[in-house]
């Protein structure tokens, strides 16, 4: 009854912080991004912007590290304990299930890497976070690759995590509910999809 307890307060948290902060630093971070389609010097503003934000290492600590480690490793756990059934019963839910697992994995792949190739660099190797930085990691077409299936796997995630979230939080209850919130999704997903990907075709 314990572990039942505790398990479903971790599971609870983990949809949370998927969703907030995660999920939120992701959009703010890919429309950081953005700003590197109107050229350099708009990039490197808002880059430069984001480097220097007061109390920016308890920020990243608290708000994005933390959070994102908790959210990845404990999802890695719940991937593996789930069962999969696509093969027997194929429904729409039951395939985003599969997909959810799967883009979680090779998001916290991904975003291990990216951290790796950004922000180490930066703070460890005397890189400046500026436009070349970006550039030099997409320079050639297999990176360029692995980004745009980094980025759409974190967006698909985050976004089908969100309307898992409103349904397990109790918050669409009702079939109709869901099924509003599941095009609303639908919108969101291809939005951030767009700008993810025009954001990283910037850098190419």
């Amino acid at each position: 009854m314990e572990h039942g307890k505790y398990q479903h307060f971790f599971r609870k948290l983990h949809s949370l912080a998927g969703i907030i902060p995660v999920g939120v630093f992701m959009t703010v971070h890919l429309l950081v991004n953005y700003s590197a389609v109107w050229g350099i010097d708009s990039y490197n503003k808002a880059a430069g912007f984001m480097v220097n934000l007061p109390f920016k290492y308890f920020l990243e600590l608290f708000v994005i590290f933390l959070p994102l480690l908790f959210h990845g490793i404990y999802g890695v756990v719940i991937a593996f304990q789930a069962k999969q059934n696509v093969g027997q019963y194929h429904y729409a839910r039951n395939w985003k299930f599969f997909f959810q697992r799967i883009t979680g994995l090779i998001a916290f792949v991904f975003l291990i890497w990216h951290v790796w190739e950004t922000k180490v660099q930066v703070e460890f190797n005397g890189v400046e976070a500026n436009y070349n930085l970006m550039a030099g990691i997409v320079d050639n077409g297999w990176m360029l690759t692995l980004y745009i299936i980094g980025i759409l796997s974190c967006i698909y995630h985050f976004i089908n995590g969100f309307w898992t979230f409103l349904i397990t939080w109790g918050i669409t209850a009702s079939t109709k509910s869901q099924k509003i919130t599941e095009y609303i999704a639908i919108v969101l997903f291809f939005g951030l999809a767009f700008v993810g990907i025009r954001a990283i075709l910037a850098f190419a």
